[in-house]
């Protein structure tokens, strides 16, 4: 297949810049085989069934954008720094912006007592070196760190406090992401406690979400695309429970692609979903063969992503046209803040 399969022309007015408020007033498209319905987030308990199970990823975004500065002399340059990956003992793969004004061995601070090393780079990124212990490095992060918005938001407007809590899951609980796993953004409390109540259950899972998620594919057959690795965990207690929820005829409904993908990681031919931990580059493509996904809570996503071709994958290219094209005329809002989508190819 051919990345123009998966291209749709999208109005700037839709990228959603804020999110709804509360975040259950979001906009919900509902999607089947043979059936739209318009509806909002907060009707998830009367839409799922009693025993079905939804799959959250319990990742934290750390505020992994700094802005410092790079003194030579007199000289000074501006740096932004985006980390991506914890190397371990202090090293950090980092996008950093202009690179070109670092040489291998300077500092560059970016204040509330974080500095760092410029240790050169490799294939992928450049590598900083803090020399702080994790607790002192975490707590001078939160301090001097911003929330990495996606660049569509960011080309719109910067992040600010606001998005310290809207960029982040109501259940987030192991830092390590880049990204946040959008499709959570949507839960709020009272929602959980609503859905509970119906006797839908809930499983944690961790897939660390990496700044691979906003970069753009570059080739034009998809077959050559290369995805980045990032960290999952599922533990022997997730997998219990799906697999409970499995036997007892529940449905097992993960909460965005990342959730998705490390099921899809971790399923055996027979659709059991093992413990499972390490990394995962696992890329989802139109004629793969879901073992573990009944269905998919997921936002809507860029054009010519790797993202749209896993719910072509899931739902169909051609019903996944068909929703795009109702969700861009219903007025529906995109990306990362955006409206949500749940798709059921198994139908309601």
């Amino acid at each position: 297949m051919r990345l123009s399969d998966f291209d749709f022309d999208l109005p700037e007015r839709l990228i959603a810049t804020r999110p709804a408020r509360p975040r259950s007033s979001a906009r919900l498209l509902v999607a089947t085989p043979d059936r739209i319905e318009d509806r909002i987030v907060a009707d998830l308990p009367d839409i799922l069934r009693p025993g079905d199970r939804l799959v959250l990823n319990d990742t934290r975004v750390i505020p992994a954008r700094l802005h410092g500065t790079r003194r030579r002399g007199e000289a000074v340059a501006r740096i932004e720094a985006t980390l991506i990956e914890d190397r371990g003992e202090g090293l950090w793969a980092a996008l950093v912006r202009p690179l070109r004004k670092l040489r291998e061995g300077e500092t560059v601070e970016f204040g509330e007592g974080l500095s760092a090393r410029f240790e050169g780079t490799d294939a992928e990124a450049a590598l900083l070196r803090f020399a702080l212990s994790p607790e002192a490095f975490a707590e001078a992060l939160a301090r001097a760190g911003s929330m990495p918005l996606p660049p569509y938001i960011e080309a719109l407007r910067p992040a600010d406090d606001a998005d310290r809590e809207d960029y982040q899951t109501v259940w987030a609980a192991r830092d390590g992401a880049v990204a946040a796993p959008t499709a959570s953004l949507h839960f709020d409390r009272p929602l959980l406690e609503a859905l509970a109540a119906r006797g839908i259950a809930f499983t944690h899972v961790t897939l660390h979400v990496g700044a691979g998620t906003f970069l753009p594919v570059k080739v034009d057959a998809i077959a050559d695309h290369r995805m980045h690795a990032e960290w999952g965990e599922i533990t022997d207690e997730a997998a219990a429970a799906i697999a409970a929820t499995r036997a007892e005829g529940g449905r097992v409904i993960p909460v965005g692609t990342t959730a998705m993908r490390l099921l899809e990681t971790a399923a055996q031919a027979s659709g059991a979903v093992e413990p499972w931990r390490g990394e995962t580059d696992i890329f989802i493509t139109p004629g793969f063969r879901f073992r573990a996904s009944d269905g998919l809570m997921t936002n809507f996503h860029l054009p010519r992503s790797t993202l749209m071709m896993l719910v072509s994958a899931f739902l169909g290219l051609e019903r996944i046209r068909e929703v795009y094209a109702h969700a861009i005329a219903a007025g529906y809002r995109f990306f990362s803040y955006g409206d949500a989508s749940l798709l059921l190819p198994g139908g309601r």
